[in-house]
């Protein structure tokens, strides 16, 4: 068979093969729908309402609790040191020795002219007692009878004058030795051995501080103390603890807390004009000295307790400068913000103090998921996270 001939029966039969095919394709169903993508998973945790205590952060300097300078109180020359620099000390501690010898001369001396005085009162008592009984019988005149009383009673205080020499050499011999005058932490040595102290004036030697228990001293708005003993008054909060006792925490600057408590002593009564602030102290216990003085600390104080507030996760509350927020899961499952009135909490919480009801879902993990009007699954906050990756999804 000619070429073109086999060509043109190729033609004619592709036709026929084809246009069934098409055919069969017009008459079936279409292409079914891609299914919609399940909700997206957010974490939630449901807002519980109760007593909450109310903290307030400020920034404050710690103080030692007794501060005491030892000083030279008589002149001399310094013999010996007898502490170790940045030891602790007890009350009474022998810290420092100057040269006594001057001293221990005058209290022989003064002990000496005491001895003196005692023996002339024995001589001036015993003529006293002779006349007395002469006087009376008018052996002797009134005249010699009134000078032998005014001998007596002039070597009566001539001894009363040189036992308070003696007390005073006694005392003076006693400060060439310097004790600590309380007990603590004594830092470095002021002056050395061989230097002249106490020459006309008291010299400091060392300073002693007193570290266990530690102060702590912080400063607040007296705008925030006003408002707060107002919210107090009104019967929103209550005052916590007992009173000059309240609670405090104290954070350190690498930001770890503290973990002994401490409690509010006082508050001062007048606030400082030019800052508008109340200064407050604080106890705190420091049995082991990890706290030294001068250290800066945020002071975390409780000063009331709000009896219906709710504690959320900090990561749930959105801070803004237009106020703060939390999305709410509605019953239909969409999400929904809710501005709110919150204040530090504890244990990285905050107190929701206006804004939510009990019983209510908190979005805390996934608002990168949230969309506009569509719903979302809420699952408790832990749970999302730890919940196993669909394959598809791990797959993309």
């Amino acid at each position: 068979m000619p070429v073109w001939r086999a060509f043109a029966c190729r033609l004619s039969i592709v036709p026929l093969v084809v246009l069934p095919v098409l055919a069969g394709c017009g008459k079936g169903t279409p292409p079914p729908a891609p299914a919609a993508p399940p909700p997206p998973e957010v974490g939630v945790v449901v807002a519980r309402s109760g007593e909450v205590g109310v903290l307030t952060e400020l920034p404050g300097r710690t103080e030692a609790s007794r501060v005491a300078q030892v000083r030279a109180r008589v002149a001399g020359i310094l013999q010996k040191q007898l502490f170790r620099e940045g030891s602790d000390v007890r009350p009474g501690q022998p810290l420092f020795r100057i040269d006594d010898a001057p001293y221990r001369a005058a209290l022989a001396s003064a002990q000496a002219a005491l001895a003196r005085a005692e023996a002339n009162l024995l001589q001036t008592r015993a003529q006293a007692e002779r006349y007395k009984p002469l006087a009376e019988a008018k052996a002797v005149s009134e005249q010699d009878y009134i000078a032998a009383q005014a001998a007596f009673k002039q070597a009566e205080a001539d001894v009363a004058s040189g036992k308070a020499a003696v007390q005073t050499a006694q005392i003076n011999l006693g400060y060439a030795a310097v004790n600590a005058p309380i007990g603590g932490r004594i830092g470095r040595a002021l002056v050395t051995e061989g230097a002249l102290v106490g020459q006309g004036e008291a010299t400091q030697l060392a300073v002693i501080q007193q570290i266990d228990p530690l102060y702590v001293n912080f400063t607040q708005s007296a705008a925030e103390v006003l408002r707060l003993r107002a919210a107090i008054a009104a019967g929103r909060f209550k005052r916590a603890g007992e009173a000059g006792a309240a609670p405090v925490r104290v954070l350190l600057e690498d930001g770890s807390t503290y973990p002994l408590p401490g409690k509010l002593l006082f508050s001062d009564l007048t606030v400082d004009a030019g800052t508008g602030q109340i200064t407050l102290r604080a106890e705190l216990p420091n049995p082991k000295g990890a706290l030294l003085p001068g250290l800066y600390v945020r002071v975390q104080l409780e000063q009331a307790q709000a009896p219906d507030a709710i504690l959320l996760p900090q990561q749930a509350v959105q801070r803004s400068g237009d106020g703060d927020r939390v999305f709410v899961v509605a019953a239909d499952g969409k999400v929904a913000p809710r501005p709110v009135k919150v204040s530090l909490g504890q244990d990285r919480q905050w107190v929701v103090l206006e804004g939510l009801q009990g019983g209510e879902q908190v979005v805390v993990d996934g608002f990168q998921k949230i969309r506009p009007n569509a719903p979302v699954k809420p699952v408790p906050w832990g749970a999302a996270a730890s919940a196993p990756v669909p394959a598809a999804a791990a797959s993309r």
